[in-house]
């Protein structure tokens, strides 16, 4: 089991995704990806669904990965993964292998909410003891930043744009973690980059579980949300602090908010640096802007009512 999580000790590990990937500079992925690496003390194999992050960190003979990764198709990520642990086991029943190995697979909003959906509800029913991560940008932002079931309701995009007649994207997000905690999985939780500490005490949770974990992690796209190079953690903070992302998590069916804003902020405050909302503050978009607001308070006033009334030290702003 990890210990406690301090910023001197992290400082000191090895860094497993280098520095010379070819994402976009203030990209949130590697951010993500590097947290999660780094708060892991087992050996790791990961897989990854075609994507930003795969096309970007590993090209032709060069890698930034320093630890076993295959790359899988878009569809199959969490399938590779778990043939992968399967073999594992069998190899560690046989006396082949004799230490403890962690794998995770490693999936954007696409590659998991929509082309990947049935390969990850299959490993999460069979059981694998396996991660999945899925770094959400809100959108398929490796080829053109078309709308995916993760795109926010009413976000501009190349295939859900901005009109007279239709306001971008018509529908709501997917809630895709609670349709993973529906697997009956043991552990599945929301995380942030801006709140590093939750983030990384998810994936050791997570990594300790026996069976399927899954952690939807959130990862701003300037070039998609069109917003400026250097906001990735601001954004993201603004996303937790208006319940447009709350940090929750299911563990063993029971939901528990990890963090609590002081005071909950509305919406307006982390769309508006955001060019793919412009058009909410322009005349006519009090309705759009309404109708999130609303579909935000739905669910936090959900979460509310499930998460048990206790006050957890890392609930607290501070």
């Amino acid at each position: 089991m990890a210990g406690p999580l301090k910023l001197k000790d992290l400082s000191k590990k090895e860094d497993l995704l280098t520095h010379g990937h070819r994402m976009c500079s203030g990209c949130g992925a590697p951010t993500v990806v590097k947290m999660v690496l780094m708060a892991s003390e087992y050996p790791l194999v990961a897989a990854n669904a075609t994507g930003c992050l795969e096309v970007s960190t590993c090209i032709s003979e060069y890698t930034a990965w320093k630890i076993p990764w295959i790359h899988s198709a878009f569809e199959n990520a969490a399938a590779t993964i778990s043939g992968v642990e399967s073999m594992y086991r069998v190899w560690k029943k046989k006396g082949r292998i004799d230490r403890d190995v962690k794998f995770i697979a490693f999936g954007g909003d696409g590659g998991t909410y929509d082309i990947g959906l049935q390969s990850l509800s299959g490993a999460m029913e069979r059981g694998h003891d396996m991660v999945y991560v899925c770094y959400d940008n809100g959108a398929y932002m490796n080829t053109g930043i078309q709308r995916s079931s993760a795109t926010p309701r009413g976000a501009n995009t190349t295939t859900s744009p901005v009109g007279s007649v239709v306001r971008g994207k018509v529908q709501a997000r997917k809630n895709l973690t609670r349709i993973m905690a529906a697997h009956d999985i043991p552990y599945a939780a929301q995380a942030s980059p801006s709140h590093w500490r939750d983030l990384m005490k998810k994936v050791q949770k997570a990594l300790e579980v026996e069976g399927p974990a899954f952690l939807n992690i959130l990862a701003p796209c300037n070039r998609g949300w069109r917003s400026k190079t250097d906001d990735s953690i601001a954004l993201s903070k603004l996303a937790v602090q208006t319940c447009y992302w709350p940090l929750y998590e299911v563990e063993d069916g029971v939901t528990r908010i990890t963090f609590n804003p002081k005071e909950k902020k509305p919406i307006e405050e982390f769309i508006k640096p955001q060019g793919r909302f412009r058009h909410f503050f322009a005349p006519g978009g009090e309705e759009l802007l309404n109708r999130l607001q609303e579909d935000i308070d739905k669910e936090w006033d959900r979460l509310n009512r499930e998460s048990p009334k206790d006050s957890p030290e890392e609930s607290q702003e501070g």
